[in-house]
């Protein structure tokens, strides 16, 4: 039971230290490019879409998110990863504080109010397939990896 405790005593901390921004929040990765970045690296990724036949994901966030780096982490796990490497090339936009990028989520029908991370699908031409509309990937941590396989499976490129 002691070992239990402790278990749960160690996750409750990490949790609080997200939600709190406390220094174990400086140990996450920046996920998110700074936002100047957006444009080009989409332009890239539909460049090499075009070329591979691919999906481009738009994923909306920022490096701040708690449910951000547990969607990235989802998306990279080890059942996720061969997925998303086949069939997609992912684009991480940093939309700082829901400040920064507003635009390029209009433009692909993202409403930001819903909250982050938010998820759009692009096919090999620039064409939208999927917007998150209902805030769906906002809760990730209380998610399970399965959804995303899901969805990677639902928006995968045809053959």
């Amino acid at each position: 039971m002691p070992n239990r405790r402790t278990a749960l005593i160690s996750l409750v901390m990490i949790h609080l230290s997200f939600a709190l921004g406390s220094p174990a929040r400086s140990a996450l990765p920046d996920i998110y490019p700074p936002p100047e970045h957006a444009s080009a690296d989409i332009a890239a990724a539909l460049k090499s879409a075009a070329a591979s036949h691919k999906r481009v994901i738009l994923d909306f966030g920022g490096n701040w998110c708690t449910d951000c780096h547990v969607l990235d982490m989802y998306f990279h796990d080890a059942v996720n990863r061969p997925l998303l490497a086949a069939g997609y090339i992912q684009v991480h936009i940093n939309v700082e504080h829901m400040d920064a990028n507003v635009d390029v989520a209009a433009r692909y029908q993202v409403p930001l109010s819903k909250g982050v991370p938010a998820i759009a699908v692009l096919d090999d031409r620039g064409k939208l397939l999927y917007s998150q509309k209902t805030g769906e990937f906002e809760t990730m941590r209380y998610m399970q990896t399965g959804a995303v396989t899901d969805f990677l499976v639902r928006w995968k490129p045809p053959g």
